[in-house]
């Protein structure tokens, strides 16, 4: 059986952060990947279970990556490679 959906791979990634207003991370070696999803609907209820799971923690941040908007759609390669 086919796929009808047009696959639109979302990553959801975070880590503790050095500053409250910047985007660098402490320790890029520990970064939690949390995986990656076909849509973004599952990456955001994934993203909002772990940015809740860490409200404690003020540095601590997750992100959402659009993979699919990295794609070429002609060729489905990387842009820019």
């Amino acid at each position: 059986m086919t796929d009808t959906h047009k696959q639109l791979p979302h990553l959801v990634f975070g880590g503790e952060l050095i500053t409250l207003d910047g985007s660098e991370f402490k320790d890029i070696s520990k970064l939690d990947i949390v995986g990656i999803f076909p849509d973004y609907a599952s990456a955001a209820a994934a993203w909002k279970a772990k940015a809740q799971q860490t409200v404690d923690n003020a540095l601590m941040r997750y992100f959402v990556v659009h993979l699919h908007r990295l794609l070429d759609p002609e060729t489905g390669k990387i842009q820019g490679s």
